[in-house]
């Protein structure tokens, strides 16, 4: 009945096809429509989507965890995301601007607070009528004054932790972090707690920066830097603990895809191999020889 129902449908005759041409067209109609899954990535995270506002607010944002799936398919892409604890997300304003000429801006830490979405602490600034996030220093505390100004001096300023200047306005073997690509878009480098980069040298209106991966970069002078060394220090040197902390933290175990003993990329467990003996060589004795004098 089946194939007489498969016949009606294709309007050809039993006689007329043999049995791989029905298992093919039976294969072409149950076919898995062309979904091409993507690859992890590219600018692309696959851990939270932050909901950002219209408008910059202090206000912590919500979030959705995605664990390791694509927004969009649903399809599981990063293995080693999953899990973790749900944390809110704060705003970090990355542009450090002051005035051009003339005093620096000030500006006073209010608080200073951990963000689960990132590994250095931040800070609530006021700046005049209006609050902001940034990332705290190492030294950093609430009641501190920060100054920033874009203005390049002749001589180098000295600069205290937390403060922003350009590059050309700043000594070298001054630690940063924050560190603008282009002037007036932004600190883009040096991010993560406890790193910061170090001015080594000027080269006509460029500055030679060495970042946390010992790689030297040469700035524009007039590429904003906030002065210090990042927050949580002992981020890095910090163990883990425990399996619970590290699905905590939104880390999936590979399950299944290494095994220590007995696992395809693990060593292998042989049988003790058989009891050698130690000893000494025996000692045959030999013939005895019985002489005559007869011939």
């Amino acid at each position: 009945m089946a194939l007489n129902r498969l016949f009606a449908n294709l309007s050809i005759t039993p006689t007329l096809i043999s049995r791989r041409a029905i298992h093919t067209t039976s294969v072409s109609y149950a076919g898995k429509p062309n979904i091409v899954k993507p690859k992890p990535g590219f600018g692309k995270a696959y851990r939270r989507i932050v909901h950002f506002p219209e408008s910059y607010t202090v206000k912590p944002l919500d979030v959705t965890n995605l664990a390791g799936r694509d927004p969009e398919t649903g399809r599981m892409i990063a293995k080693g995301i999953g899990g973790g604890i749900k944390h809110k997300y704060h705003w970090i304003d990355w542009l450090r601007d002051g005035p051009t000429e003339g005093p620096p801006q000030d500006e006073k830490v209010i608080q200073i607070i951990e963000d689960g979405c990132r590994t250095s602490h931040i800070a609530l600034v006021a700046v005049g009528d209006k609050l902001k996030y940034i990332l705290a220093t190492e030294n950093m505390k609430p009641g501190d004054i920060l100054k920033t100004s874009r203005n390049l001096p002749r001589i180098p300023v000295r600069a205290n932790e937390g403060d922003a200047y350009v590059l050309g306005a700043l000594p070298t073997g001054t630690q940063v972090h924050c560190i603008e690509k282009d002037p007036g878009k932004g600190g883009l480098y040096v991010h993560a707690a406890g790193t910061f980069g170090t001015i080594l040298r000027r080269q006509d209106d460029r500055v030679v920066v060495q970042m946390p991966s010992k790689r030297q970069f040469s700035f524009s002078q007039h590429c904003m830097a906030v002065v210090g060394r990042l927050s949580n220090v002992d981020h890095g040197s910090t163990p883990i603990g425990s399996a619970q902390r590290n699905r905590w933290l939104g880390n999936r175990p590979r399950s299944g895809l290494w095994k220590r003993k007995d696992g395809r990329h693990g060593r292998k467990i042989h049988p003790p191999k058989p009891v050698k003996e130690i000893a000494s060589p025996t000692k045959f004795p030999l013939p005895t020889v019985s002489m005559t004098m007869h011939p």
